[in-house]
């Protein structure tokens, strides 16, 4: 199984096959709309704006397992996105990234590359915390641990690492960069 064997919903429903992206670089990201990591929308979207015609595409799947930080529908969460980042990229339909009604793409990908950790500073410490108190074990699973992880596939479909939100920004597109060529 690669990742272009797998299909995910959009927001209205229907099935869009990752096949589509073949030869793109992928950023695969779940995302909240009342996260502290919600301002990472920016950077996406500045990212998708500079790379999208050279073969960058987004796939944003809403997630609301992580304090319920994303109650709204799939058109709330839309609406807020394009209103307050002007998002351009395709949002997928809200969807589990953990437990037993997870979505195949997620599976696939925690398999590809599991938690690495949070790197440094104040809110890789916050979370590690947060984690630790909820699962003691956090650091040896691959589950998604927040929202805004994010997965980087190449052109070929092979993935190529994981940011977790504490992650720089800045890491991320120098990846994309370097994939973009």
């Amino acid at each position: 199984m690669n990742i272009y064997d797998i299909s995910v919903k959009n927001a209205k429903g229907e099935d869009v096959s990752l096949a589509n992206y073949k030869g793109k670089v992928m950023i695969v990201v779940n995302t909240a709309t009342g996260c502290g990591f919600t301002p990472q929308y920016k950077p996406l979207e500045e990212m998708y704006e500079k790379y999208h015609d050279k073969g960058l595409e987004i796939i944003d799947v809403p997630c609301n397992q992580f304090a319920g930080q994303a109650p709204g529908t799939d058109e709330e969460i839309h609406e807020f996105c394009t209103l307050k980042y002007n998002t351009q990229f395709e949002q997928m339909k809200k969807s589990d990234v953990n437990g037993e009604n997870e979505i195949e793409l997620f599976k696939f990908l925690k398999s590809q590359k599991g938690f690495e950790g949070f790197g440094k500073g104040p809110k890789a410490v916050m979370m590690s915390a947060m984690c630790k108190a909820k699962d003691k074990d956090y650091k040896n699973n691959p589950d998604i641990k927040w929202n805004f992880t994010k997965f980087v596939v190449d052109r070929e479909g092979n993935v190529v690492a994981r940011f977790e939100p504490t992650n720089d920004m800045k890491e991320l597109e120098k990846l994309v960069a370097e994939l973009i060529g």
